[in-house]
């Protein structure tokens, strides 16, 4: 029975954020999405970012260190909030509502829309996409190296081994992501489809337990969310599996966003499989 589905380097982070200046009463950009303050922090001089998306402050929903981001003013992205910052750029996301394009459009306000790519190419894509957008299409192509080193790097020909990404709680990735892809690039294949799961959805404790995957990438450090459903989950196969399936920690930071985030995702995939026998 198939299952209904919902569908840098930190140094670099923290030089592009380590000058942040006053803001400004007008001018600058504002970015309403996450995935794009990963970008845009690496892209443009901290001064020239006058607000970064609230998730960006929550380290559940962030793609950045909160060192980082608790250099730059926040906004929950309310119409009203962004236009009497009358900022030169807002870079918002494709599912932004119809009356919030509506407001911005009638305050004459520049508006970079972008969405959630599901693959390595389209993120970089939007990398240049952005980067053109803000007037930096050095840094972007920057970027792009730098993704491209990083998933060079963590390709591999190598017998691909289940794993099984748990995003948070019991809400796992599959395919027709980009987690998808990047699993794939570094010798894994997806478990979620054997579960008969798309996109990203929920998963039931009992298929896991039935069949488990020969690594099991989870988002939180030993002892965090005990009580979770996941945890609880996990906790049951590896009593039962006798050492056979793996549990390797996959910082949460690295599953929300592509962009920059790909290269240290692919790091640390590449760090887990390498482990591998």
């Amino acid at each position: 029975m198939r299952l209904s589905a919902l569908s840098i380097p930190v140094a670099a982070l923290l030089l592009a954020g380590c000058s942040a200046a006053p803001m400004p009463q007008g001018g600058g950009i504002v970015s309403t999405n996450p995935c794009a303050d990963a970008m845009l922090v690496q892209l443009v001089p901290a001064q020239r970012i006058a607000a970064i998306s609230h998730y960006s402050a929550d380290p559940m929903a962030s793609s950045i260190p909160p060192e980082v981001a608790a250099r730059f003013r926040t906004t929950r992205g309310d119409a009203e909030d962004v236009i009497a910052m009358q900022p030169d750029l807002v870079v918002a996301s494709s599912f932004t509502s119809a009356s919030t394009r509506a407001a911005y459009a009638r305050a004459g306000l520049n508006v970079l829309y972008l969405d959630s790519p599901t693959s390595i190419a389209a993120s970089e894509a939007q990398v240049r996409d952005l980067a053109r957008a803000v007037g930096a299409p050095m840094a972007g192509e920057a970027m792009v190296r730098r993704i491209d080193r990083a998933v060079a790097l963590a390709t591999t020909s190598a017998p691909p081994v289940p794993a099984l990404l748990w995003i948070g709680g019991n809400l796992v990735s599959g395919d027709g992501t980009l987690l998808h892809e990047m699993l794939g690039r570094a010798g894994f294949r997806d478990a979620a489809a054997d579960y008969g799961l798309h996109y990203t959805g929920y998963l039931p404790a009992e298929h896991v337990i039935a069949d488990p995957p020969r690594v099991m990438l989870v988002p939180d450090p030993q002892g965090r969310s005990a009580a979770s459903r996941a945890a609880q989950v996990r906790a049951r196969v590896l009593s039962r599996m006798d050492g056979r399936v793996v549990q390797a920690h996959f910082p949460r930071r690295l599953v929300n966003c592509g962009g920059p985030v790909i290269a240290d995702a692919m790091t640390r995939l590449a760090q887990v499989r390498g482990a591998m026998k």
